[in-house]
């Protein structure tokens, strides 16, 4: 049993924390922000023990009648890895003390690689995280671009790919502070960060993306365009990306017609806030042509981390070396089928 700290509570860091509750073999030491408001507040009603980051952070609290534990110093002195969810220059910072320290840590997408030297994701490179002292959980768009493609590739399908992305222009409980409205912003460079990103993780990888932020909050979709290495049938691919565990082929001709309609059903089975740890890709909209595939599919940002998240913390801990045994056992805590 490992006790894992969580810095920073915010979209990904809560729900973090709630999925290393759900284990049993880790256990949640405690969460740290600099927060008093609602959403540290809502850590309390969870019973959760809670840390100030700051004196200033740590007397705010304390005003508003936040028990709190101590500072995050000692969080990391009873904790024996931490992952880091705060915002990019705040994650920097950390990063130092955490190595002066000697405790293991993850971090989040939004930082470089070279922050750590290692970049994961579950189902393409687990073993090379066993008992390593730090990893970088890649983003939300990079993790569904290396689920889907790992998974033509396992099966030789995979020549080299080019995605188009659509991403949402914020997280939807800051969407008043922000993001954009009536318009479309390209990413100036091409390709994308996401295409060198997937291959800081897998090297081989032949892919190139481009992306559009759109004013909308819900998700981010992509359009993807890849060269099969081989002539193949349509139940061959989706053979091939049933192979992953954590893609959900949907059906567009059961009303499942755009990010809404996908999010409303994870809301009705039950899923904490609607989340889809899986990628959710069209099966019905799915084509070849000759030896070209097209598909499409919509990334939870909030979401699709948390599983790879819980699966790193076992692999740099070293408390379960196989892969598939770690990603089935987050599967079944998560509820992903």
């Amino acid at each position: 049993m490992k006790n894992i700290a969580v810095i920073g509570y915010g979209v990904i860091g809560k729900r973090v924390a709630d999925a290393i509750n759900l284990q049993d073999d880790m256990k949640l030491a405690g969460v740290c922000d600099i927060i008093s408001d609602w959403r540290i507040q809502n850590a309390v009603r969870k019973k959760y023990d809670i840390y100030a980051a700051t004196e200033e952070a740590a007397d705010k609290m304390k005003s508003e009648g936040i028990s709190i534990k101590g500072n995050m110093q000692e969080l990391l002195e009873k904790s024996d890895l931490v992952v880091d969810c705060t915002p990019k220059k705040i994650a920097a910072l950390n990063v130092k003390i955490y190595k002066e320290k000697g405790i293991k840590f993850i971090v989040q997408g939004g930082e470089k690689h070279e922050t750590t030297g290692h970049s994961f994701s579950a189902e393409n490179n687990y073993q090379s995280a066993l008992n390593l002292e730090s990893t970088r959980v890649v983003s939300c768009n990079t993790t569904s671009i290396l689920r889907t493609l790992t998974a033509l590739k396992r099966t030789d399908l995979l020549d080299y790919a080019r995605g188009t992305l659509l991403r949402r222009a914020t997280d939807p409980w800051e969407s008043h502070l922000g993001g954009i409205m009536n318009t479309m912003v390209p990413e100036k460079d091409i390709p994308s960060h996401q295409g060198p990103d997937a291959k800081s993780v897998d090297p081989d990888l032949d892919v190139i993306t481009s992306a559009i932020k759109v004013p909308q909050t819900l998700s981010h979709m992509h359009y993807w365009n890849v060269k099969l290495k081989k002539q193949s049938t349509k139940e061959e691919v989706l053979n091939a990306f049933k192979t992953s565990s954590r893609i959900k082929l949907i059906q567009y001709d059961q009303g499942l017609v755009s990010n809404n309609t996908i999010k409303e059903m994870f809301l009705d089975m039950g899923r904490p806030w609607g989340d889809m740890y899986e990628v959710a890709l069209w099966e019905d909209m799915l084509k070849i042509v000759g030896d070209e595939l097209f598909y499409a599919y919509v990334v939870d940002n909030q979401a699709i981390v948390i599983p790879e998240t819980i699966d790193a913390i076992r692999a740099l801990t070293g408390i379960e070396t196989d892969a598939a045994k770690s990603i089935s056992k987050t599967n079944e805590s998560l509820g992903i089928h």
